[in-house]
């Protein structure tokens, strides 16, 4: 019985890894039984903006307000990603429809019309969300008989009307809602697989004086389908009255709960990913091929030719590798600073790797609002122990002697330099009194995670790395450095590491249009297996394309190979940043001073991450490599 489930789960993580949005359901959210009759609560959620990027809270407009607003409870990665969850006056009835509901009247002054023009003008989109999921638009397709979702829907849209030439601001204030269900036959309960509406602009008219329930003349509550007998839409102008509205129907479905994120979820460009797999692994068996060479032909021929019993005249006219054995493990220039890289890398490698496989196995699905950051955040801080612990092995190899200093650098370095980055952009983001700058709260709980947890973490494993004994180099180091030679222009440092960061970008550039559209145009990210496969295929490029680069550069007698093995494969991220200019400028349409300041930044955190990462990767990789043949060859 154990074997048989055992060989069942091997096979779902084996779809997993394929198709990771397979998996987001193994250990999903509970799903939750309705009778008819019970109430429905609709919350709405921020206000966002492909233009801007700067989310607000839905009532920073003045929608219609419920008497008290009451917050939901958001993790940590839902505060960070600007959520503010509220609930509203949008309350339904299960499979009961309700036709020509009016949730309120406003009048508009000058503050509440201009706030309104701006939101259209900058194209926001409202987010309501029922049983945990968002409220999507669906879009038919022209070109294909299918059909899209948007997330959530455009507060207005500007245009002209009556063939007026003057461009005028319109609202959205009705809403046509669909509830879609499946129902248990044998109970009757019922589970919402679907949250769909279509919005109109819609001038209400009345007669008489305004109650309550004032009847409208302009829609009718006893049909059974949405109509809007109003051939004018709502304009915004100071003075107008907007009375908004909804209707809510509710359909029969035949998908199951577990798949009711398929539909969201759904995406065309599957052979694109299998393309950028394709074109990844191309890139791979390339540099597979020349590594095999180098290992399996030219370092066999090398050695063999180095542990022959040569004669006196033999050993004089000895050229490549050989001849810099006493100075390869030279301790390089500012060896403490590579120090604390390589274990910052090390802890962004475990964070990433442990992030793809929880996501893989479906515990971060787009269910889990801001599971994957909150994930990636804790991740980071208790990934400090491996960060303290390599860094400490490496700083002893260097016959450093003072591990505190150099778990402290390794536990302070780089998050304080991506913490003044991102307090500036808080500070730009709080200017526009946007959600999305992090309250006070927050950052006190970022400041513990990060001095209460990783940096206690961080001494120790730098106390468990230095008690071990030092790693011990296959060749004895000469006293006196030896002269290099002078270098071919295809060997000069700043070109080898330009060169060598291409191939690990191209690995990745394909599936990272993917993640760039996912994170600055609002879609969801779901295909986790093709991303840990991605993930996978970098790190053999990092490491062979480093390997190839390193043997180069001993063959020419240059030794110095400790910090160019780091920026060979990091060099990687110069590319990644240069890709997200192109991105920015072709596919997004920010022109906000602010918003690209936002994008730059965070962008630049990105291109620092992965740069120590892949950094780390590439290192790790010639160690190894030089270690190997150094070990491989007997030393007079």
């Amino acid at each position: 019985m154990a074997f048989s489930r055992s060989i069942a789960f091997s096979v779902i993580l084996l779809l997993c890894f394929i198709n990771g949005n397979l998996c987001f359901y193994l250990p999903g959210v509970a799903p939750q039984d309705f009778q008819k009759g019970d109430i429905l609560q609709v919350k709405v959620n921020k206000l966002t903006s492909t233009k801007t990027q700067l989310p607000y809270t839905y009532y920073s407009l003045p929608y219609c307000a419920p008497e008290k607003i009451l917050d939901s409870a958001e993790n940590l990665g839902e505060v960070l990603r600007g959520d503010r969850i509220e609930n509203s006056r949008y309350v339904f009835k299960m499979r009961e429809p309700q036709m020509c509901n009016i949730v309120c009247k406003l009048k508009l002054d000058a503050k509440t019309a201009k706030a309104f023009k701006e939101k259209i003008d900058d194209e926001y989109r409202v987010n309501m969300i029922l049983d945990n999921l968002p409220l999507v638009v669906p879009i038919k397709r022209l070109d294909q008989d299918s059909t899209v979702y948007q997330l959530g829907f455009h507060v207005g849209l500007k245009g002209q009307y009556t063939g007026s030439k003057e461009e005028k601001y319109f609202i959205h204030n009705h809403l046509a809602f669909t509830v879609k269900y499946h129902r248990d036959s044998l109970t009757e309960s019922a589970r919402i697989v679907g949250f769909e509406v279509k919005p109109f602009s819609a001038k209400h008219e009345y007669e008489g004086k305004w109650e309550e329930k004032t009847r409208l003349t302009t829609c009718d509550p006893h049909t059974k389908h949405t109509v809007v007998n109003s051939n004018t839409p709502q304009e915004v102008e100071q003075g107008k009255e907007i009375i908004f509205t909804y209707d809510v129907e509710f359909q029969e479905s035949d998908v199951k709960w577990a798949s009711r994120w398929d539909a969201y979820l759904l995406m065309n460009d599957d052979q694109i990913h299998w393309f950028s797999i394709v074109n990844s692994l191309m890139i791979v068996l390339f540099l597979s091929g020349m590594v095999a060479m180098i290992m399996l032909r030219t370092l066999y021929r090398d050695i063999s030719k180095y542990n022959e019993l040569e004669t006196q005249e033999e050993a004089q006219e000895e050229t490549g590798w050989k001849l810099v054995h006493g100075d390869v493990f030279r301790p390089p220039h500012n060896s403490d600073l590579l120090c604390v890289y390589v274990g910052t890398g090390v802890q962004f490698f475990g964070m990433i790797l442990v992030t793809m496989l929880f996501a893989v196995l479906g515990f971060l699905s787009p269910s889990n609002r801001g599971g994957l950051m909150t994930a990636m955040l804790l991740l980071w801080v208790f990934m400090g122990l491996f960060a303290g612990y390599a860094s400490a092995r490496l700083y002893k190899m260097f016959k450093g002697s003072e591990w505190k200093k150099i778990s402290l650098r390794t536990a302070v370095l780089f998050p304080a330099s991506v913490s003044a980055i991102f307090f500036v952009l808080n500070g730009l983001i709080w200017g526009q009194k946007s959600s999305g700058a992090v309250p006070f709260g927050t950052m006190f709980a970022l400041i513990f995670l990060w001095f209460g947890i990783s940096v206690p973490l961080v001494f120790v494993g730098g106390y468990v790395g230095f008690r071990k004994p030092a790693i011990e180099n296959p060749v004895k180091t000469n006293k006196i450095p030896r002269q290099i030679p002078e270098q071919a222009w295809y060997m000069n440092p700043a070109f080898s590491v330009l060169i060598g960061g291409i191939l690990p970008f191209g690995a990745v550039f394909i599936e990272l249009f993917f993640i760039l559209t996912s994170i600055w145009l609002n879609q969801f990210y779901y295909i986790f297996g093709f991303l840990f496969l991605v993930f996978v295929i970098l790190i053999i490029t990092c490491a062979e394309i480093t390997v190839v680069l390193c043997y180069f550069q001993l063959c020419s007698e240059d030794y110095l190979w400790w910090w160019r093995s780091y920026l060979t494969s990091g060099s990687s991220a110069l590319y990644l940043f240069l890709y997200a200019t192109f991105y920015f400028f072709t596919k997004l349409e920010i022109t906000k001073l602010v918003s690209a300041i936002l994008y730059f930044g965070y962008m630049f955190i990105a291109s620092y991450a992965f740069f120590v990462v892949t950094g780390t990767i590439g290192f790790y990789a010639c160690f190894w490599f030089t270690r190997l043949i150094y070990s491989s060859v007997k030393i007079d």
